[in-house]
């Protein structure tokens, strides 16, 4: 286990306290009572969103005592890591995922799948690669399951040609028979990295095994293909997913509708739509996101305004960025009743925009005479952002009186 003994080895001050410095009470310094598994993982959480301090964000990792087993906890990790990753902070990565490691409760493949994948986020895919290597010295043998953890490592990492290699060689030097996600996260990384030419070479090897490319196999490619503007090879792809025999649901329309937006041709994606309805299917909330994001850059607020309103009609329920998106743009666009119109909505939900979708649009309501309406707003901000209460109220003391 020379990879894992390295890592112990790394001279890290904040070994020293160990035990004194990840009590609980980091997690809650005023509570008397010990708290729940289920408790310190949101507190952690809550603590992870707002510090920046990379030892602090350990400790507080440490004092939760994480697990990959629970969703929350899932998400405190990702969240550590991106952090540790934002401050270039590897060794403390490194030392982190090993002390998990560490842990008999987690030596398993499908935790040590999940560090394999944390290693890619951080962008340590050698790392990753290694840990792969070390499971049968730790007494787990090599799954299908590491490997596709692996191979989106690799993606995750945008180490490409590492994934290449780690796919052509792996399967037969570990035994593995790769399968269906095997093939999707590969197809994901060539598409991503803009070889989505690849993808039909792929797709012959999954028929040569007998593996059946499913719509997340085509919905990937047809993204992939539209990305690097190949119209062509979209067509195709579509007439091999009727050859297999693939129902392209909605789901699958969504990643042709935002993948034209992407490319600024939301015309042609609200034809998609409208072709797609005239044959009976139901768009759902995702399919005017798309549309909305898509018409709101390229600055066609009124398209982006009726199909809201639309949206609304047909009974979907707007998602939070969909409210975000369009404040931000009808703001941008000085249209700033409607976008307060849509801000209340959006915080009658809960959501409330960022600080600066609001600042443009408090700014806006006070260059139009609605100091008032300017007024209900930063009340609602300040009770939803307490952290910069001190910034609103000093923006409300300078409104007109």
């Amino acid at each position: 286990m020379a990879f894992l003994s390295k890592l112990r080895s790394l001279p890290l001050h904040r070994h020293r306290h160990h035990h004194r410095l990840f009590s609980t009470s980091i997690l809650s310094p005023d509570s008397k009572t010990p708290l729940t598994s289920k408790e310190k993982s949101r507190a952690a959480l809550s603590l992870l969103r707002f510090e920046n301090n990379p030892e602090r964000i350990l400790d507080i990792c440490r004092a939760a005592a994480l697990t990959p087993q629970s969703h929350l906890d899932r998400v405190a990790y990702s969240t550590a890591i991106s952090k540790l990753k934002q401050s270039n902070y590897y060794d403390g990565i490194r030392a982190f995922i090993n002390d998990s490691l560490a842990r008999p409760d987690l030596q398993s493949e499908r935790f040590i799948s999940h560090f394999i994948v944390l290693y890619g986020q951080a962008g340590l895919v050698n790392d990753a690669v290694k840990l792969f290597d070390e499971m049968p010295k730790m007494g787990v043998e090599s799954s299908v399951k590491a490997l596709n953890s692996l191979l989106f490592s690799c993606v995750l990492g945008g180490e490409y040609g590492e994934m290449k290699r780690v796919f052509s060689e792996f399967p037969r030097k570990y035994g593995l028979e790769p399968n269906l996600e095997t093939f999707n996260t590969v197809l994901k990384g060539f598409c991503e990295s803009g070889s989505a030419s690849s993808a039909p070479s792929v797709l012959a090897e999954m028929e040569r095994k007998g593996i059946k490319p499913n719509v997340t196999t085509f919905s990937t490619v047809i993204a992939g293909f539209y990305k690097e503007e190949k119209f062509s090879d979209v067509g195709k792809m579509l007439e091999l997913l009727r050859k297999y025999g693939v129902e392209p649901g909605i789901g699958l329309h969504n990643v042709r509708i935002q993948s034209l937006c992407k490319l600024k041709r939301s015309d042609e994606a609200k034809a998609l739509l409208d072709g797609v309805m005239s044959r009976g299917m139901k768009p759902n909330c995702i399919s005017y996101n798309h549309l909305i994001y898509g018409f709101c850059r390229e600055g066609k607020l009124d398209v982006a305004k009726s199909l809201f309103k639309e949206m609304v009609g047909k009974k979907l329920k707007p998602e939070a960025d969909c409210y975000f998106t369009l404040v931000y743009y009808l703001c941008q666009g000085k249209d700033f009743e409607a976008a307060l119109g849509i801000c209340k909505e959006s915080m009658a939900k809960g959501w409330v925009p960022n600080i600066s979708t609001m600042k443009s649009l408090v700014d806006g309501l006070v260059n139009g005479g609605k100091v008032d309406e300017a007024k209900e707003i930063i009340g609602v901000v300040k009770e939803k952002f307490p952290r910069n209460a001190d910034k609103w109220i000093e923006i409300e003391e300078g409104l007109p009186k």
